[in-house]
C-alpha cells in the first residue's frame, strides 16, 4: 500500500496536477508576461546611459539641418541653446520627467519670458521627444503629459481704405512707390516681394509669379529659399496702379543704371541695391515706418500690408476664393477664419 501511494503521488507530480507547484508556475508566466509587455511598450532599445537631454537634442538637430528651412533650423537652434539646455540639458533622456518640463516652463515665464515663447519651447521639445519615441529611446514623450501656456490670437492691424489711399498719395514718386502699391493690393509677403526678379512679371498680362522669397538670418547674407508652402508658389494677378508703378519703377532704374555708366540687368532683382543685392529686410521694414509716419497713420509692422490687402478685396466682395489663391493659403477655411472677424461688404478700396 505505502509504496502504491508513494508511486500515485510521483505519477501526479509528473502530470503536474500538484496544486502548490502550479501556482507557482502560472504566477511565474504571469510575471514574464507583464515584462514582456513592458518592454514592447518601452521598446527593445533604450536611450544609452550617457545619453543626455542636450546630446540627444543636438544630434537631432544636426540630423535634420537639409530637411528643415533655415529660418526654421536657426529658431530651433536658438530655442535648445538659449531655454532648454541650461536647464534640462545634463539631465539623462531616458530619466526626463514632465515635473521637470513643467518646472523649466515655470521657471520662463516667472523670468519674463513671452507665454509665445515658452510655447514655442514646448513645440521644439515636444518634436523632438516624439523623434526619441519613435526610436524606442524613450517609453513616452513626456511633453505630451505637459499643458502649455495657452496663446491668445495676435491681433491683425489693417489700415482703413482711407489710411490707405493716404499712404498710396504720399508714396508717389518714392523710390519703392512700386514695392509699396504691390504690397498693399497684391497681398504678397515681404521675403515674396524682395525676392521678386523681372522674368516672373509679365506686365503686359498684369501679373506676377512667386517663385522664391528672401529671409534674413542674423549674422548672414539674406537668402533666397523655396516659397513658405506649395501654395504660396502662384500666379498673382496686378491691379492697373500696380503695374503702372512697376512701369515706372523699371524705367527709373534703367535711366538710372545707364547715367551711372553700367548695363541695367533685366534678369535681376525688381528691388535692388545699387550693387544688383535684393533690398534688405530691415532697411525695407525702417523705409516702411517712415512712410507710415509720412502718410500719418498708425505704425503697423509691413506684415500689416498682406493683411490689408486681403480685407480690402473682401470688404469690395472679391470671392473669398481668389483672395485665397492670391495670398497663397492652404485653405479658403483658412482665409476665412483669419479675416472674416475683419472685414464688412462694401465697395471700398484703395485707388491703385
Amino acid at each position: 500500500m505505502v509504496g502504491g501511494k508513494r508511486a500515485t503521488q510521483q505519477r501526479s507530480m509528473a502530470s503536474g496536477n500538484d496544486t502548490r507547484s502550479s501556482g507557482a508556475r502560472k504566477a511565474e508566466t504571469a510575471r514574464k508576461l507583464r515584462d514582456a509587455l513592458s518592454a514592447r511598450d518601452a521598446g527593445a532599445r533604450r536611450a544609452p546611459a550617457k545619453e543626455t537631454v542636450a546630446t540627444f537634442l543636438d544630434s537631432r538637430l544636426e540630423g535634420t539641418r537639409s530637411s528643415l528651412r533655415p529660418r526654421t533650423f536657426v529658431s530651433y537652434s536658438q530655442i535648445v541653446r538659449d531655454h532648454v539646455k541650461p536647464t534640462l540639458g545634463r539631465i539623462p533622456l531616458a530619466r526626463l520627467q514632465p515635473k521637470q518640463v513643467q518646472q523649466l516652463y515655470a521657471q520662463l515665464l516667472s523670468g519674463g519670458r513671452a507665454k509665445k515663447t515658452v510655447r514655442n519651447v514646448h513645440v521644439t521639445l515636444h518634436r523632438a521627444l516624439a523623434q526619441a519615441q519613435r526610436w524606442r529611446l524613450v517609453p513616452t514623450n513626456v511633453a505630451d503629459l505637459i499643458d502649455p501656456p495657452r496663446v491668445p490670437p495676435a491681433e491683425i492691424k489693417v489700415l482703413t481704405p482711407e489710411q490707405a489711399r493716404k499712404v498710396l498719395e504720399v508714396s508717389r514718386g518714392d523710390d519703392l512707390e512700386a514695392l509699396w502699391t504691390v504690397a498693399l493690393t497684391a497681398g504678397l509677403r515681404q521675403g515674396e516681394l524682395l525676392a521678386l526678379r523681372w522674368p516672373e512679371l509679365d506686365l503686359d498680362r498684369g501679373s506676377l509669379r512667386v517663385v522664391a522669397s528672401l529671409i534674413r538670418i542674423v549674422g548672414n547674407e539674406p537668402l533666397l529659399v523655396e516659397p513658405k508652402s506649395r501654395r504660396s508658389r502662384r500666379q498673382v494677378d496686378l491691379s492697373s496702379g500696380a503695374v503702372d508703378a512697376l512701369r515706372r519703377h523699371r524705367t527709373n532704374a534703367i535711366e538710372s543704371a545707364l547715367a551711372a555708366g553700367r548695363a541695367y540687368d533685366r534678369n535681376g532683382f525688381v528691388f535692388r541695391r545699387p550693387d544688383g543685392r535684393p533690398l534688405s529686410v530691415t532697411s525695407t521694414w525702417k523705409q516702411w515706418r517712415r512712410l507710415l509716419r509720412a502718410a500719418e497713420v498708425p505704425a503697423m509692422s509691413f506684415h500689416s500690408a498682406r493683411h490689408t490687402a486681403a480685407t480690402l478685396l473682401l470688404c469690395a466682395n472679391v470671392h473669398v476664393k481668389i483672395v485665397s489663391e492670391m495670398l497663397g493659403h492652404s485653405s479658403v477655411s483658412f482665409t476665412l477664419d483669419r479675416y472674416s472677424p475683419l472685414f464688412r461688404p462694401s465697395s471700398a478700396r484703395p485707388r491703385a
